[in-house]
């Protein structure tokens, strides 16, 4: 399977995903909750956020939850949509292999790597490492997921590919340890977590 090319990221894709409201997945309620819980936690284990990459930002939903928790953070949006990146003025560029001066606090990645082949995904995994020195926030649709009826497929894109929840962990367990709720903190953060702050062993 390869992974998805620009042309599918045009402006009928956002029109169905994001700004119909009969077939979009975005729910602005949803983000405000996540936000929140993704912020709060962070500010709870004293993780100092002044830089935030938003990696695959879509129409930018983080940029206000961030605005809102950390005001004084500056927030930058990465879209590997041309279309986007013309219509709201994101820097162009792809998880892959985007690349920074220097790391950020809070890296997000929402929605993004499923449509990513195996290969690109390991890249795309390793690069968020690079990429991050705080925490990193990741949502992705899994197999597991989709076997387990907790995808809506009515409303999710078929293009998705179906990597096993496996092949996240392993790429990213290098690189970050797993506290829950999709929230991933970096081995370079040094912060002190007690032994049931974190997913796993």
């Amino acid at each position: 399977m390869q992974s998805a090319t620009a042309d599918v990221f045009d402006e009928a894709y956002y029109q169905r995903f994001y700004f119909d409201k009969k077939t979009s997945v975005v729910d602005p309620g949803h983000v405000q909750r996540l936000g929140a819980f993704v912020c709060s936690y962070l500010q709870y284990l004293r993780v100092p956020v002044k830089r935030v990459l938003d990696v695959g930002c879509g129409i930018g939903l983080w940029r206000d939850v961030v605005g809102k928790h950390y005001p004084q953070a500056r927030y930058q949006g990465v879209e590997f949509s041309t279309y986007l990146c013309e219509r709201y003025g994101w820097a162009q560029g792809s998880v892959v292999d985007y690349r920074a001066k220097s790391p950020f606090d809070l890296v997000i990645c929402q929605g993004v790597l499923p449509y990513l082949s195996a290969p690109d995904l390991q890249r795309a995994l390793a690069n968020l490492g690079a990429l991050c020195h705080g925490a990193l926030y990741i949502e992705a649709v899994t197999r597991e997921d989709w076997e387990q009826d907790v995808v809506d497929d009515t409303l999710t894109d078929p293009r998705l590919l179906k990597h096993p929840a496996k092949l996240y962990r392993t790429g990213l367990q290098a690189h970050f340890i797993e506290i829950g709720g999709g929230l991933w903190l970096s081995r370079k953060a040094e912060l002190p977590l007690f032994a049931l702050e974190r997913a796993g062993p």
